[in-house]
C-alpha cells in the first residue's frame, strides 16, 4: 500500500472516530479559539471593581507615616492639607473621589467626630454634606453650637458602598484627628455614634449604652485631653427618628458644659 493510501485510510478511520463520537462538523469559515471562555457579565464586573486592590499596607509603618505627617501641621488648615496626601489609608485607594477632612472655625471650642464621608461628602468635598449631616447642622444651629464647631470623621475617604469604616482604617487616620486635637485645644469633644467612640477611646459596647457618657480624650504623649460626650450617629437617626428625643438631650448637655464658666 501506497502512503498516499495509508493517509487516505487514517483520515477516513479518523472522521469515522469523530462520527461516531457525536461531530456533525470538522471545521468553519473562520478559525476559533476553544480555549477562550467567556466570562459572565457578573464575574466581568466583579473582576472590573476588583483590579485596582492592592494588598493592605503595614499598620505599623503607615501608623508612623501618618503622625510624621500630622506633626508638620502647625493650624488646621495644613492639617487638611497634609491628610489629603496621606496614603497610608486603605480607602484611598478604593474609589473615594477626593480626602474630606475637616472644617470649621480655627478658635472652635467644640471638635466633632463623625463616622466616615458618604456620597454627599465624597461629590461636594464638604464635610456633613447629605441629608444626616444638614439634619445635624441644625441642631448644631438650635443648641447654639454651630459657629464654634469645627467638623471631622473618623476616616476621610468614602468607604465603598457607605460600609462601615474597617478598625485599621480608622487606626490610619488617628493621628491626624490627635493633631486636630492638640492644634485645637477644644472644651469638648462629641463623637457621633459608636464607631467615632471605638476609634478615638477605644470603647466597646453598643452605641446605647455609650450615648450620654463623658469620657476622657488623652493623647499618649503630652497633656493634651479633653473630655468626650458620645452620642448618636446622625443617620441612625434618620432611621429611628423617635431616638431624635435621646440625641437633643445630648446636644442640651453639651452646650451646657460649654456655656459654664472655666
Amino acid at each position: 500500500m501506497t502512503p498516499a493510501a495509508l493517509d487516505i485510510a487514517a483520515t477516513e478511520s479518523l472522521l469515522a472516530f469523530w462520527r461516531d463520537a457525536g461531530v456533525d462538523g470538522c471545521y468553519e469559515d473562520a478559525p476559533v479559539d476553544r480555549t477562550h471562555v467567556e466570562l459572565p457579565p457578573a464575574r466581568k464586573a466583579v473582576l472590573k471593581a476588583t483590579a485596582a486592590v492592592v494588598a493592605a499596607p503595614d499598620s505599623a509603618e503607615c501608623a508612623h507615616q501618618a503622625r510624621a505627617l500630622a506633626a508638620e501641621a502647625m493650624t488646621l488648615d495644613a492639617l487638611v492639607a497634609v491628610a489629603a496626601t496621606f496614603d497610608g489609608c486603605g480607602l484611598k485607594r478604593q474609589g473615594a473621589r477626593r480626602a474630606v477632612v475637616g472644617s470649621g472655625p480655627d478658635d472652635a471650642s467644640l471638635l466633632v467626630i463623625g463616622n466616615a464621608p458618604g456620597e454627599a461628602e465624597d461629590t461636594s468635598g464638604e464635610v456633613f454634606a447629605g441629608r444626616a449631616g444638614r439634619m445635624f447642622d441644625r441642631m448644631l444651629i438650635e443648641s447654639g453650637l454651630a459657629e464654634r464647631t469645627w467638623k471631622m470623621n473618623s476616616v476621610f475617604w468614602r468607604p465603598p458602598g457607605d460600609r462601615a469604616p474597617a478598625p485599621e482604617e480608622q487606626a490610619a487616620c488617628l493621628p491626624f484627628l490627635e493633631r486636630a486635637l492638640e492644634i485645637l485645644k477644644p472644651r469638648a469633644v462629641l463623637l457621633l455614634g459608636a464607631a467615632p467612640a471605638k476609634a478615638v477611646l477605644g470603647a466597646t459596647g453598643n452605641v446605647m449604652g455609650l450615648r450620654g457618657t463623658w469620657q476622657d480624650w488623652r493623647l499618649a504623649e503630652g497633656a493634651v485631653s479633653a473630655p468626650a460626650l458620645v452620642t448618636l450617629n446622625p443617620a441612625f437617626l434618620l432611621k429611628q427618628p423617635q431616638a431624635k428625643a435621646l440625641a437633643w438631650v445630648d446636644m442640651l448637655t453639651l452646650a451646657a458644659r460649654l456655656d459654664a464658666p472655666d
